[in-house]
């Protein structure tokens, strides 16, 4: 079920706008450093907290691991969020022994409103995101679907691209913009396969407790 670590790492540098496509299914880099749920270390609890990798939608072969909790921007930047994501971005990594993988991306702003006018750029990046791809790539087809916003805390909105290539990839992603007061999150997840593949309830659950435990 998709291919290897290194294989998938090779073609993300290989690719312009790949790398962005590819995303959706590139396992993070950074194995070496795993750590398991039950091994995982909160942050300080004057800092927003990350999910723990128990906290993700199940898998159905294979537990979920993470990295670290770090400091600034990821790289590769994740597609639709990543170009609106200031140095001031915290993130981690998951990954699954499979093709699987997801990402946090937590921002605190420098006021409510800041925040506020930050989500709703996300927002609008993520709805405009298919056709941005398109725009981008000719050898790229992607579609999206707006699943709706959760109630929790100061709302949160849940989105589902799909991606399929000239050469043969199928990509689906799922992603959610979430704030808490002056704090915006996004949860992505990701994985080879459509929107049938989608485990859409279970990442809602997800991104209720992303938003509800970041303080």
């Amino acid at each position: 079920m998709g291919e290897t670590m290194q294989n998938r790492t090779r073609a993300i540098r290989a690719r312009g706008i790949r790398t962005a496509v590819a995303a959706l299914a590139a396992v993070a880099g950074v194995a070496a450093a795993a750590v398991p749920a039950a091994a995982a270390t909160a942050p300080a609890s004057d800092t927003p907290r990350f999910l723990e990798p128990a906290e993700l939608p199940p898998h159905p072969s294979s537990p979920w691991y993470a990295g670290p909790v770090t400091a600034g921007q990821p790289d590769p930047l994740p597609i639709c969020v990543g170009d609106a994501l200031p140095s001031i971005t915290s993130h981690r990594e998951y990954w699954t022994e499979y093709d699987t993988n997801a990402q946090q991306l937590t921002v605190e702003g420098r006021s409510t409103q800041w925040a506020k006018d930050f989500a709703a750029l996300l927002r609008k990046d993520l709805a405009g995101c298919a056709k941005k791809l398109m725009q981008q790539d000719p050898d790229i087809t992607a579609t999206q679907k707006y699943y709706g916003r959760l109630n929790v805390e100061e709302g949160a909105d849940v989105y589902g691209i799909h991606t399929a290539s000239a050469w043969g990839s199928s990509d689906i992603g799922l992603f959610s913009v979430g704030r808490d007061g002056a704090t915006v999150t996004i949860v992505r997840w990701g994985q080879m396969g459509t929107f049938q593949h989608a485990q859409v309830a279970d990442f809602k659950a997800t991104t209720v407790t992303a938003v509800n435990k970041l303080y």
